[in-house]
């Protein structure tokens, strides 16, 4: 940006309007004599740059700068500057598009500045950021060297010069403002502890105080609520039962009258023909007994049927109940034949299952142990080639030690080879020479060997019947270890489960069963209980939290009945609110608002309802808690989701703000019960791994219970084996011992020696050929490293990370392999364990079957004895029984009758009271009704508008659905607790309360707000100290360089620098070293004043230098110089500044004859006049 026209009108000496135009882009001078307005040309630049501080334009006041203030009838300066803005790069920011940009300052006399930019009205600050993002501060000026400032550099201290290399580096005003900082620490500071003492001594007392009577106030709120409800429906239930009373007519109280009148003779009547039956029974009886006293022989013969009977029935008892168990025993047969087979058919799947487990987690650790080589080679040979030097001591390194390796293996393979063939022929040999000497010492010991091959067989066979039962040694010390193992962590996790549990005791939720045979699993539990939160997601449980709220701790159920059976008769020690599933209206968010919402927040914003995990069967519950909330990763993702119009949802942050699409917004500190939804997380682990753990050992304990049977088998014949071994020891010890057996035994192991070298052989050739590939493929590897060393480096990384990334991931895979064998293993053992509890079954079933055949066989035959002993008896009974049967006959029909009619006298005598009771009790509860209706109907005058609801369904007054007895329990137990509470509680505290924790919340946010912002003071402070250190050694080291050669330039074969004082750091100041020549001078005295002009010019050029400004302004700098010296920094200028913009005040010719445009002030009428020249108008 260029400087290409300067406006004055009315400032300082230019009282009418001068245009200034024709300003070169590089190297501008203006001239003329003192007094013309040379300076007043700088000032208005400077003006229009917005300058503060108007000791740099010499003057006291803006009213200074109107000319001659005013008094010669001008009342207003106005300087305006047209820049070239055709280079973008350097445009300032925002005015790219303009070509030209036009900034005007306008002061009035007695008024204020107003600027103007392209014709446009525009603030102060709009024109500051416009010069400034251009690096033209003119309230920090580097591109500014007025008058008097090469004075004040040659008197500056080693501090003061730094002070300048600050300023170029930009560090100057961090010390500023950091001493700024922490004045503002320390007054935040002092802020945090009166905050802490006001809520420590005055509000949370206050508040504890107004939290303990607002409960109280609320919990008589509820009582009295209560106590009118349950009055309400107690009153109504008596009102109704005396209207019911009521209602029984006069007709029915008539009616029981006569029926007692009816009754009383009737009873009358039948007493009579009662007494005439007796008199006819009594005289069949005397008539029948004279019969009897004839012969005994009926009695006798009726007990010995009835005796005989008995036992038949008895045995047929026996033997049906004998067949129905023998049925169910063949049931259980059959079934446990199936669960037999299905076992051993499941037995033989796992073990194919464990057997190919096993051989792939085989094939997989060999090949991971074979990655794990390659790659440690391949560290080892990256590392040598990288620096030279094995890793590992005494190893040869890089390709000549992989070389030297593969050929000592392909050496070694070679020889093992060779050995093997002459070991072959050696022993083909001597075999040839010994086996006729073998075969003639078999014959000799025939009897023997056939000795020793029967005792193999028998162990072989006891190996395999310890094989069948699935014995492994060991294994039962390996069950009473992991038993023990289970215990010790299952009295951990209680500890550990008690502990935690005592931290959020209010979520015990007890009751007790409303009903016998009550099933439990209607009743889910509280919410807070039904769900988890995994652990990448626990930065949410505050917003969870606050989410859920009180439906934290509702108690889930199935259905409604169940909800009413537990408030009726679960005995609950609190009160609770219920959600059944079946009747909750839960409220999903559509997925039309969770899509705009995750589009205006992306990663950033999620349904509540998508961080918990949970069971489908209480997915209605989830969603009517966590369905229509969203959780945002911050405050402002909350604020731009919650009040967008395709969302418009309630909002959490995960710091616990909340955001309401109505405007509410709550939060600023956590919540009470803050961490509350992680200890539960971490509670349902526990009380997961803890069942779990009880599972598994009442598992084991079952498998040892069943296996005790096997283990005790399994020792016996261990027990003979071990015989068995000791005998064949003994017998081979025997046939070792003779001389003729020996050659036998030596034959063999020649035999087998041969068969073991031969597969020697080959894996050596394998060895052999593996190494000379190798050979091969390093050889290569090496003509490649010598052809491209730094390409072959980057190929061997790629190679080892790829191989790095291989192994990682496939060990994932072996240790996935390892568990699923495990768990084929357990499977295994398990189904082996049932398998065998299952075969004892079907032999216990078996023998069972048979034991009860044998039994009902015996029955039978008892049975058969007995009936025919009956038939005998009852053939001669019925034959006495024939004489008798007349008088019995008769007898039987008086007795009934005199029965029947005894029966009814009694019925109608109870009945009779009855009615008696009924008509006294009627005509006392009448009377009682009345009054009582009348009494109620006075007092709560709310009866005659409700009781047309008395009773109803659906209403307040459902009888039905209420238990009144208790009712009228819980009305006086109310009654006495409300009386009680009405004398304590305080009714203005809500409102007092709500004020108080206002307070609280503002001062704790405040304080949330101080310390935060102290804290990121500090770490600010911090990292600008590291940031000042950096760019101060290197501006130092910049201007430093720039200084010398500057001075060099202008003063040939000199040299200046800037070094910190004898002693100290750049930190602490800086000094000017000067060279004359070859001779270091002590001090800046011994210079002449032009030479000491030329060292603070020089440093001053190298600052400019150091950050170029698109525009510099000079003026008289060159007043200490000789004409030589001026124009040495004239060609200096022109030669080392090249893009920046020179406007150079001076009054000498050196500088003009380096410059591309002069401007010639003079002093005419009163008013400075500018008149435009190039270099040569000039000569």
């Amino acid at each position: 940006m260029r400087v290409v026209e300067v406006i004055i009108d009315g400032f300082k000496s230019y009282a009418v309007r001068t245009v200034i135009s024709g300003w070169d882009e590089s190297f501008n001078s203006i001239t003329g004599l003192n007094g013309s307005g040379k300076s007043n040309i700088l000032d208005s630049i400077c003006f229009v740059l917005g300058i503060t501080n108007m000791t740099t334009v010499r003057a006291q006041n803006l009213q200074d700068l109107i000319y001659k203030r005013g008094q010669a009838g001008v009342t207003k300066a106005s300087v305006t500057i047209v820049f070239d803005n055709k280079d973008k790069k350097k445009s300032p920011i925002g005015f790219e598009e303009y070509a030209q940009i036009s900034v005007t300052r306008q002061i009035v006399l007695g008024g204020t500045s107003k600027y103007l930019i392209n014709g446009h009205r525009a603030q102060q600050q709009t024109v500051q950021n416009l010069f400034q993002s251009v690096q033209l501060n003119i309230n920090n000026p580097n591109f500014l060297i007025m008058q008097g400032r090469i004075t004040k550099v040659l008197n500056m201290k080693a501090v003061e010069i730094l002070a300048m290399i600050e300023e170029a580096a930009g560090t100057r005003m961090f010390e500023d403002r950091r001493d700024k900082a922490f004045k503002t620490m320390a007054k935040k500071e002092m802020k945090v502890q009166e905050i802490t003492e006001l809520l420590k001594d005055e509000i949370e007392p206050k508040l504890e105080k107004l939290r303990t009577e607002k409960r109280a106030f609320l919990d008589f709120q509820q009582t009295q609520n209560d106590l009118e409800r349950l009055t309400r429906v107690v009153v109504a239930h008596d009102y109704i039962k005396n209207q019911e009373k009521l209602k029984l007519s006069a007709s029915d109280l008539e009616a029981k009258k006569q029926r007692m009148t009816d009754l009383e003779k009737g009873a009358e009547r039948m007493k009579a023909e009662i007494t005439n039956l007796e008199e006819d029974i009594k005289r069949v009886k005397g008539q029948r007994d004279k019969e009897l006293r004839k012969g005994g022989k009926a009695q006798a013969l009726e007990k010995e049927v009835k005796d005989h009977t008995h036992e038949i029935v008895r045995l047929s008892t026996v033997i049906e109940l004998k067949r129905t168990s023998m049925g169910e025993e063949k049931e259980r047969k059959l079934s446990v034949q199936k669960t037999v087979s299905e076992l051993e058919k499941q037995l033989q799947e796992k073990t194919k299952i464990y057997d190919k487990l096993q051989l792939q987690f085989v094939e997989a650790k060999d090949a991971l142990e074979k990655q794990s080589t390659e790659v440690e080679t391949k560290e080892e040979l990256l590392q040598t080639l990288q620096t030279g030097v094995a890793s590992k001591e005494g190893q040869e390194s890089g390709y000549q030690g992989q070389i030297q390796d593969a050929r000592n293996r392909a050496s070694a393979a070679s020889t093992e080879q060779e050995q093997a063939k002459l070991k072959i022929t050696h022993l083909e040999k001597r075999i040839k020479e010994e086996e006729p000497r073998a075969k003639k010492a078999k014959e000799q010991n025939a009897g023997l060997l056939n000795d020793l091959e029967g005792l193999k067989s028998q162990a072989q066979k006891l190996e395999s019947n310890l094989n069948k039962l699935g014995f492994e040694a060991g294994k039962e010390d390996e069950m009473y270890k992991e038993e023990s193992s289970l215990q010790q962590t299952i009295r951990t996790l209680r500890q550990q489960s008690d502990t935690v549990r005592r931290k959020v005791a209010n979520i015990d939720f007890n009751y007790s069963d409303p009903a016998p045979n009550f099933d439990r699993s209607k009743v889910k539990g509280l919410v807070a209980q039904l769900f988890t939160l995994d652990k990448d997601k626990s930065e949410a449980g505050t917003a969870l939290e606050i989410c859920a709220g009180g439906r934290l701790y509702n108690v889930v159920v199935d259905t409604e009945v169940t909800g009413t059976q537990l408030l009726q008769k679960g005995k609950l020690k609190k009160r609770v609110t219920i959600i059944p599933l079946n009747k909750i209206a839960a409220f999903k968010a559509s997925a039309e608002k969770i899509g705009a919402a995750k589009k205006l927040a992306p990663e950033k914003v999620h349904l509540a309802l998508s961080l918990v995990g949970y069971d489908e069967e209480v997915s209605t519950a989830m969603e009517y808690v966590f369905g229509n909330t969203l959780i945002c990763a911050d405050a402002e993702t909350a604020k731009r989701v919650t009040f967008n119009p395709s969302v418009r949802m309630r909002s959490i942050t995960v710091q616990g703000d909340s955001y309401d699409p109505s405007g509410t917004l709550s939060g600023g500190s956590a919540p009470n019960s803050s961490g509350v939804l992680l200890t539960l997380q971490r509670l349902n682990e526990l009380t997961r791994d803890l069942k779990l753990a009880e599972q598994r050992l009442a598992e084991l304990q079952s498998i040892m219970a069943r296996e005790q049977k096997k283990l005790d088998q399994a020792k016996k014949i261990r027990q003979e084996l071990d015989l068995k071994s000791h005998e064949i020891k003994l017998t081979e010890e025997q046939i070792g011992g003779n001389s003729s057996s020996s050659i036998i035994q030596e034959v063999q192991n020649m035999k087998e020696t041969i068969v073991q070298l031969k597969s020697d052989l080959s894996e050596a050739k394998t060895r052999q050929d593996t190494a000379t590939k190798d050979i091969k493929r390093i050889e290569k590897d090496m003509k490649d490293f010598d052809n491209n060393k730094d390409g072959k480096l980057v190929e061997l990384q790629k190679s080892l990370d790829s191989l790095r990334k291989a192994l990682t991931k496939d060990s994932a895979a072996v240790k996935v392999l390892q568990k699923e064998l495990q768990g084929a293993r357990l499977d295994s053992e398990q189904i082996g364990g049932e398998l065998s509890a299952a075969q004892e079954q079907l032999q216990e079933s078996e023998l069972a079957l048979k034991t009860q055949d044998e039994e009902i066989n015996a029955l039978m035959k008892e049975g058969r004895q007995a009936q025919r002993d009956h038939d005998a008896a009852e053939a001669q009974l019925n034959d006495e029984r024939a004489k008798l049967s007349g008088f019995d006959d008769e007898l039987r029909s008086l007795e009934d009758a005199s029965r029947s009619k005894a029966s009814r006298i009694t019925e109608e005598g109870l009945e009779m009271q009855k009615l008696g009771h009924q008509i006294e009790k009627f005509n006392k509860e009448q009377q009682a009704a009345v009054q009582i209706i009348s009494n109620m109907e006075k007092e709560y005058d709310w009866i005659s508008d409700e009781k047309v609801n008395f009773g109803r369904s659906g209403t307040p007054y459902d009888f039905q659905g209420q238990n009144i007895a208790e009712c009228k329990t819980s009305l006086r137990n109310l009654t006495e607790r409300f009386q009680g509470m009405k004398k304590k509680i305080n009714p203005k505290v809500m409102n007092m309360i709500d004020s108080v924790e206002k307070k609280e919340v503002a001062l704790k946010n405040m304080m949330k707000t101080v310390i935060r912002d102290k804290k990121k003071i500090e770490e600010t402070i911090i990292s600008l100290d590291e940031y000042k250190k950096k760019a101060l050694q290197e501006t130092w080291e910049k201007v430093n360089g720039d200084f010398g050669a500057i001075f060099a330039e202008l003063l040939p074969g000199s040299f200046a620098k800037l070094d910190p004082p004898e002693g100290k750091t750049i930190n602490e100041g800086l000094e000017v070293k000067v060279s004359l020549g070859k001779v270091w001078k002590q001090s800046l005295t011994e210079l002449s004043g032009g030479q000491r002009s030329l060292i603070a010019l020089s440093l001053i050029m190298a600052l400019l230098q150091f950050k170029p400004a698109p525009m510099y302004i000079l003026d008289e700098v060159d007043a200490a110089l000789d004409l030589s010296h001026t124009q040495n920094i004239g060609r200096l200028i022109k030669t080392r500044f090249k893009g920046s913009q020179f406007i150079v005040v001076s009054l000498k010719d050196g500088m003009f004859q380096n410059a591309n445009r002069i401007f010639r002030t003079r002093f005419s009428e009163g008013t400075s006049v500018v008149q435009a020249l190039t270099a040569a108008d000039f000569k």
